[in-house]
């Protein structure tokens, strides 16, 4: 990726993340970018290339942290500390890439192109978390995934959208000894 299309690309994930759906057009993005007016439009043509360059760049910077994370751990224990590693850098250091990714998530609810760019990029993720379960002993490891996943989702939503800084620890060590025995 060229550093100016990662500028454009960093420049929307800031816009969604900060303003919201409405404030992601290619003029707001160069003027984000500090790029000359028509640089974004010449990367993503339409308002859809651009909204699908920022799921692939969401992606991109989130792959290293997650794959750490679901790297095969020791024990549940050490996957628990990871998930909540996880946690803390995408809703306290990468807060802003993590409410854009959300704003993209509602979107997709009434999206169907979206909708099918965003499972895509899920399907890598969810495949790692998976084989995770499986290698900790997880009866099922596709269905202790998905609800090691729900409950992160959903506990990464409220203290996104409701500033709710509960320790989530408590919640996914229940969650992940629960999928475990």
């Amino acid at each position: 990726m060229t550093p100016t299309k990662a500028r454009a690309l960093d420049a929307a994930i800031e816009l969604l993340g900060t303003e919201g759906l409405r404030s992601l057009t290619h003029a707001r993005v160069d003027e984000r970018a500090d790029l000359p007016k028509g640089s974004t439009s010449n990367y993503f043509r339409t308002r859809q290339a651009l909204v699908s360059g920022v799921v692939a760049r969401i992606v991109e910077l989130e792959e290293a942290e997650i794959g750490a994370t679901f790297a095969p751990p020791g024990s549940a224990a050490e996957l628990v500390d990871g998930v909540c590693a996880l946690f803390d850098h995408l809703t306290r250091r990468n807060r802003t890439q993590t409410t854009a990714r959300l704003v993209l998530f509602m979107e997709a609810s009434h999206d169907a192109e979206l909708r099918e760019v965003l499972s895509r990029a899920r399907t890598g993720m969810a495949r790692s978390v998976v084989a995770t379960m499986a290698t900790l002993g997880a009866r099922d490891p596709e269905v202790a995934a998905a609800a090691v996943v729900a409950c992160f989702e959903g506990l990464l939503l409220h203290r996104v959208a409701r500033h709710d800084d509960t320790d989530p620890r408590p919640v996914l060590d229940q969650v992940v000894r629960g999928v475990l025995t």
